[in-house]
């Protein structure tokens, strides 16, 4: 538990005989996002004897909701469930904009004495365990200066997400560099794009989509959303009266903590309902839907996916923002496929043109594992499609190393919360009972598996071979609940026979 540097000189650093100061830590998390925030709170509270510290790559923390700055930009997950156990939400909005989800997050690492173990401009660039040494060490550089930095630490913790931070999913789209006009992609916002009056298409038909559409709609020309196929959305409401008037009777604690374990069931129950009935799910969506359209809109040509409720997640659009721009005439749906882009918009298959004076790219992310690093035990390269998930935190052969991956059918957060106070309790086991190695292995290697993000949006199908696998019995299996999970990660035990404790060579000479 030191965080003291390792290596030095008896003769002072910088002598020539004698190697660099290599600082060491107790946990390495890597992102200063909601999961790494999250991470950080759970280690100074739960095991404030533990040096820990957060990498950063980019200038500031926050993760995606500070990196995304395309119109409307919000969460569609309700910030009672989205939000952090440990720290109330406090605004009026539950499905809430980034601006004042950013300033949560910030409020929670200030709150939690966090900022000053926040490293920013420090991207991971490769990761190497030694058994021998039972740690850890990171080779990290400075972006900006190309400086290289090595730390060396006990645990990696990964809390950078599953998706590319430097670049979004574009397809080819044929003739793109005939097109007179401005391309964007919502990941790569510029500051000062003006739309006001412009006739807009937006490519695609996810919650990028349908946020930027209206956001867009209300000071554009017309804004088209052009899809190649639909995805179920549904009117939701951007206040939560229940949750606010129990935050105003009960205090914003017990408020908090009562509308999240409603929200939290209400959850299960539209996800169980919409796997288990989903004919009965999909005429609920439709009916939802033309309520909110105008009347003799063909319903069943832009808002009827051709898969089941929840095959791919839900849309949620506050207040029918979507819906109602398409009343009120700002915008409109194009069902089809792009033949190929010309100078004054797009030419789909049908033969019909969409003119546009700017065209976003709404076409899904890039996704990667674990921040792109390499990571390598004892000089063999970690190849993560090769790997099962543990308890959907850890990986098989991989020795003390975690990672936070949040639920896709539901709020992220409630995942990543579970599995922090799950690591803190494996910790503090191997503290008192003189391990400090952790390795998960499957008992059965031939264990059937299938992709961890079983999921079928595009952006998971087009990665599955390069990430882990799951399961098909505990501990490998990971569940999609999270009620199930919290059998499994609060209150069942942290060891497992298929979770192999031990002591390194160095801990047992010291010891000795």
């Amino acid at each position: 538990m030191s965080s003291s540097p390792a290596g030095a000189a008896a003769q002072g650093p910088g002598h020539p005989q004698h190697p660099r100061r290599i600082e060491h830590l107790d946990v390495l998390v890597v992102g200063a996002g909601i999961s790494g925030i999250g991470a950080a709170r759970y280690l100074k509270t739960e095991l404030p004897a533990k040096s820990f510290a957060i990498l950063e790559a980019r200038e500031a923390s926050g993760g995606t909701w500070d990196l995304f700055r395309y119109p409307g930009i919000r969460s569609d997950s309700d910030l009672h469930t989205f939000g952090y156990e440990f720290k109330p939400w406090r605004d009026e909005q539950s499905i809430a904009d980034a601006p004042r989800i950013l300033a949560y997050l910030r409020q929670a690492a200030t709150e939690n004495g966090l900022d000053a173990h926040i490293r920013y401009h420090h991207r991971v660039t490769a990761a190497s365990w030694s058994s021998d040494r039972a740690r850890w060490t990171v080779e990290a550089e400075r972006t900006g200066t190309g400086e290289r930095t090595t730390l060396t630490c006990g645990w990696l913790f990964g809390a950078g997400g599953y998706y590319r931070y430097d670049e979004g999913f574009t397809p080819h789209f044929e003739g793109r560099e005939r097109f007179a006009g401005t391309i964007v992609h919502p990941q790569h916002w510029p500051e000062r794009l003006d739309y006001a009056g412009k006739r807009v298409v937006v490519i695609g038909s996810g919650a990028t989509a349908v946020t930027v559409v209206p956001a867009m709609a209300a000071t554009a020309g017309h804004v088209t959303m052009l899809q190649r196929t639909p995805t179920y959305v549904m009117p939701v409401s951007r206040k939560d009266p229940v949750a606010n008037v129990l935050k105003k009777v009960l205090g914003p604690r017990r408020g908090y903590a009562l509308t999240r374990r409603r929200n939290v069931a209400r959850q299960r129950v539209i996800w169980s309902f919409c796997r288990k009935h989903p004919k009965t799910a999909r005429r609920l969506i439709r009916w939802a839907n033309t309520r909110q359209l105008p009347p003799g809109y063909p319903v069943d040509v832009h808002f009827n996916p051709p898969y089941d409720p929840w095959d791919q997640r839900l849309c949620a659009v506050p207040d029918g923002d979507l819906f109602r721009a398409i009343r009120e005439g700002r915008a409109s749906v194009a069902t089809d496929r792009i033949a190929t882009f010309t100078e004054r918009g797009v030419l789909l298959e049908s033969g019909r043109e969409l003119p546009a004076d700017i065209v976003v790219t709404a076409t899904g992310l890039n996704v990667q594992a674990f921040g792109g690093f390499p990571l390598t035990v004892d000089g063999r390269e970690v190849r993560p499609a090769d790997t099962v998930a543990y308890k959907g935190m850890m990986l098989s052969g991989v020795p003390n190393f975690a990672f936070a991956i949040g639920y896709t059918n539901s709020s992220w957060t409630l995942k990543v919360g579970l599995l922090c106070e799950h690591f803190c309790r494996l910790l503090a086991h191997l503290d008192a009972h003189g391990y400090d190695t952790c390795r998960p292995e499957p008992a059965d290697p031939g264990m059937p598996t299938r992709p961890f993000l079983d999921f079928g949006a595009g952006y998971v199908r087009r990665a599955v071979d390069a990430l882990p696998r799951q399961g098909d019995r505990r501990p490998w299996l990971s569940p999609v609940d999270y009620h199930d999970d919290i059998g499994l990660l609060r209150t069942g035990s942290v060891t497992d026979p298929e979770l192999r404790l031990s002591r390194s060579a160095a801990r047992a000479e010291a010891t000795a």
